[in-house]
């Protein structure tokens, strides 16, 4: 039984080799991450964020992101991401075959400048001449409106906050934008409101929300995004990544598993392309290479399927 006014299928980006291994101090090397990427394919991962182009010496667990991208399979269908912390990094990045290039741009003053040490004025500025370089380049661009809903040290940010984002978004000739749920305190009712109201003001813009899962409540901001007319959702293997520098127990922190989210699609009938078994070798692969436990729900606790066909244990003697 379906829900109505949730959409027939919906895009899943995977942001695990940049957003997860960007919060792993330990290197993965080159070979290990094409190996994930060829397990994200086999699975139907059709976007996947594979690399960030940060100075080497701010995030050096990412500095192979030339090389990466030079070994990746080219699949039909396929597309990768890449990040630009600023322009200087959108230059390296469009020279490395991306088919589509990310630029952060963060709502909040004091998130902007403690992530990125520039003011929002200054990345929205800088977001303006990306454009112009990417579309030069034919690369698909896409802001990222960082704390889009609620920041850490403050607390909720508002419309105008976030609307002026995504307005230097589309005037900078962005294919898409995405809504950050950064500090994983989001509620559904703001994620729904702030989505819906993107898609009215910009009602041929591409809109997605990037997820966290701080306080569980990732699922319930999955359906209220695609309940808003998001057009992908986003997440990250076995939730590696995302808010581990905010308080908190490591257990919850992290991004939204994109294991869950195709699991929760499954459930609710809602194509994603992905198969949940195939994916979970990924998922499997990720915890192995970084010693970091999965926080998963899929992971720890199974599917329906799985528990259907489960046997009593046998009778204590």
């Amino acid at each position: 039984m379906s829900i109505p006014g949730l959409p027939p299928s919906i895009r899943l980006v995977e942001v695990g080799l940049r957003d997860g291994l960007q919060s792993v101090p330990e290197m993965v090397p080159t070979a290990a991450k094409l190996e994930l990427v060829h397990l994200l394919i086999d699975a139907g991962v059709r976007e996947i964020e594979a690399v960030s182009f940060a100075h080497p010496k701010v995030l050096p667990q990412l500095a192979d992101a030339a090389e990466l991208m030079a070994a990746v399979p080219r699949v039909p269908g396929v597309r990768y991401r890449g990040l630009a912390p600023n322009f200087r990094g959108a230059e390296r990045a469009v020279d490395c075959g991306l088919d589509e290039l990310v630029v952060v741009a963060s709502a909040d003053e004091a998130v902007s400048l403690k992530n990125q040490r520039l003011g929002t004025d200054e990345i929205l500025a800088d977001i303006a001449r990306i454009g112009v370089l990417a579309a030069d380049a034919g690369t698909r661009f896409v802001v990222a409106v960082a704390c889009a809903f609620f920041a850490p040290a403050r607390g909720p940010v508002t419309r105008e906050e976030r609307l002026r984002v995504v307005q230097a978004a589309v005037d900078a000739g962005a294919g898409g934008v995405y809504l950050a749920a950064t500090s994983g305190e989001e509620e559904p009712g703001e994620i729904f409101d702030g989505i819906a109201e993107v898609r009215s003001l910009h009602p041929g813009l591409d809109v997605g929300v990037h997820l966290h899962n701080r306080n569980g409540f990732a699922p319930a901001n999955a359906l209220a995004a695609m309940l808003a007319g998001a057009t992908w959702l986003e997440g990250s293997f076995a939730g590696l990544g995302g808010d581990l520098w905010f308080p908190g127990d490591p257990s919850v922190l992290g991004n939204a598993a994109l294991e869950d989210l195709v699991h929760l699609c499954d459930g609710l009938g809602i194509a994603t392309g992905i198969d949940l078994e195939t994916y979970m070798l990924a998922s499997h692969r990720i915890v192995e290479l970084t010693g970091r436990a999965s926080s998963s729900f899929v992971s720890r606790g199974g599917t329906r399927a799985g528990l259907a066909a489960a046997s009593w244990p046998d009778a204590l003697a």
